[in-house]
C-alpha cells in the first residue's frame, strides 16, 4: 500500500483495483485525515506496512432503447448503473484484505469482493474469499476498465454468483519480469440448488495464463484492462478455461460444463495517437444438455444458477486515442462486434457498438457515447443510444 504521496496515473488505477478492508473506526479516521492527492484513494499508512484506504467508483447513464418502453415504443431512461465502495487494509507487506461493495442498477447493495490476501512474492500469492475467478479479459476488466461502455455480455458468459464473482480461492503470480501471468483456483460453482444439476456440490475449477510480448501490463494481481491509453505498449495473448462436473441441467438430466476462451490485446503508442486492437474466441460446452433458467426453484439473483448456453462466441474491437487534448481530455473513438452461435436452439446473436470516449483521467474520469445495435435469429432486434459518465476516486 502507498502512503500519503502523489502517485502516477498507473498507480492511481492500481490503487482503485485493490482496495483493502479494515474496521469502521479506522475508515472514519482515514476519511477525516487530509491526503496529499485525492486520487491516491484516501490511503493512510501507519508504519511497518500497515495501512487503510477508502475509495469510490460511480457509473451513471442515459439510455434510449428501441422497443424498450412498456408500450413497445422507444424508451428514455436515466440510470445509476453502479456505485462501488472500495475498502481495504494491509497488516504488513504480505497479509492484506479487500472488501468492496456494489450498488447495482436495481438499487440493491451486494458484496462485490471480500477476500484475504496472502501475498508472498510476485511469483506466488493466495487469495481466499469472494473474487473474480480466472476467466476472460472482459471479466477481469470489469465494466470500469473496458474501452467501451457496455460489458460484452453476448459472448462473455462465464457463470458467476454476482458481477463475475464467486466464492473460492485463487493462486496467482507473475513470472519472467512480470510478463507471464498465471492464475488458478477452485470455486463454489454453478447450479448448487435443489433440483438442479449440482446436487453433489462439485466445485468449479478455473485457470488462466497470459503472456505479454511487449511491456508487462501494469494492473495489480491477475487483473487486466482493455486499454492503457498509451502508458505502455501491449501485445498479450491469453488462454482461460473453466470446468465443473454436473455443472448444467437438472438433477434428472445433467451435463458437465466446460468453458474456455482465447483473447488477444494489442495497444501501441504512436506519434499520431494510440491504436488499440482486441479479439477473443469463446467456447461453452454443456454435454448437449440445456441448462435451467436463472430463476429455477426460486433461485435469487446471486445464486449462480442456470443460463449457461452451449455454443461459440467471437469478439473483435478497435479504438484510437487522438494525441491532441481538447479542453480537459482526449477523444477515443471505438468499435466492437460480438457474435454468439447457440448450438442447441440454432440461434445467433450479434451486437455492434460504435462510439467515442472523452478521456479526462484514464479510467478515473471518462464520458462515453455509445450506439449499440443487437440483431440475430430467434429474437427481436433492437438498437440503443447511451450517454454515460464514469468516475473513480
Amino acid at each position: 500500500m502507498r502512503g500519503l504521496v502523489r502517485v502516477s496515473n498507473t498507480d492511481r488505477i492500481n490503487n482503485k483495483r485493490l482496495r483493502r478492508g479494515v474496521t469502521t473506526a479506522a475508515l472514519l479516521t482515514a476519511c477525516a485525515l487530509p491526503v496529499a492527492s485525492a486520487t491516491a484513494g484516501g490511503t493512510i499508512a501507519f508504519g511497518d506496512g500497515e495501512s487503510v484506504s477508502l475509495g469510490l467508483g460511480l457509473r451513471s447513464s442515459f439510455t434510449s432503447t428501441e422497443h424498450g418502453a412498456p408500450d413497445g415504443s422507444r424508451s428514455s431512461d436515466f440510470s445509476l448503473d453502479s456505485v462501488r465502495l472500495y475498502i481495504g487494509a494491509s497488516l504488513n507487506d504480505h497479509i492484506k484484505a479487500t472488501f468492496n461493495t456494489e450498488r447495482n442498477g436495481n438499487g440493491d447493495v451486494e458484496v462485490l469482493d471480500g477476500y484475504a490476501q496472502f501475498e508472498f512474492a510476485d511469483e506466488f500469492n493466495v487469495w481466499v474469499g469472494r473474487m473474480l475467478p480466472p476467466s476472460d479479459r472482459a471479466n477481469l476488466d470489469g465494466p470500469y476498465y473496458l474501452n467501451t461502455w457496455l460489458y460484452p455480455g453476448v459472448v462473455s458468459q462465464y457463470p458467476a454468483k454476482f458481477a463475475g464473482r464467486d466464492d473460492g480461492a485463487t493462486l496467482w503470480g507473475k513470472l519472467l519480469d512480470k510478463k507471464l501471468v498465471y492464475s488458478a483456483g477452485a470455486f463454489e460453482g454453478h447450479n448448487r440448488i435443489g433440483g438442479a444439476s449440482n446436487t453433489g456440490d462439485n466445485l468449479l475449477y478455473a485457470g488462466r495464463i497470459a503472456y505479454n510480448f511487449l511491456d508487462a501490463e501494469p494492473d495489480p494481481a491477475y487483473y487486466e484492462s482493455s486499454t492503457y491509453y498509451g502508458s505502455v505498449d501491449i501485445l498479450t495473448l491469453a488462454f482461460a478455461a473453466q470446468y465443473e462436473a454436473d455443472g448444467v441441467g437438472t438433477a434428472a438430466r445433467r451435463g458437465d460444463y466446460t468453458g474456455w476462451n482465447m483473447d488477444l490485446l494489442f495497444e501501441k503508442k504512436l506519434s499520431f495517437g494510440v491504436v488499440t486492437l482486441e479479439g477473443a474466441y469463446y467456447n461453452y460446452d454443456t454435454d448437449g444438455v440445456k441448462d435451467v433458467a436463472p430463476n429455477f426453484n426460486g433461485a435469487g439473483p446471486t445464486a449462480n444458477v442456470g443460463g449457461i448456453t452451449q455454443g461459440d462466441g467471437y469478439l473483435i474491437g478497435a479504438a484510437y486515442l487522438f494525441p491532441q487534448k481538447v479542453g480537459w481530455g482526449q477523444f477515443q473513438p471505438f468499435f466492437r462486434y460480438q457474435s454468439f452461435d447457440a448450438d442447441l436452439n440454432r440461434t445467433t446473436s450479434n451486437e455492434y457498438d460504435l462510439g467515442v470516449n472523452y478521456v479526462i483521467d484514464a479510467h478515473n474520469a471518462r464520458i462515453s457515447l455509445d450506439y449499440s445495435k443487437n440483431d440475430g435469429t430467434g429474437t427481436q432486434g433492437f438498437d440503443r443510444f447511451i450517454a454515460g459518465i464514469q468516475l473513480q476516486f
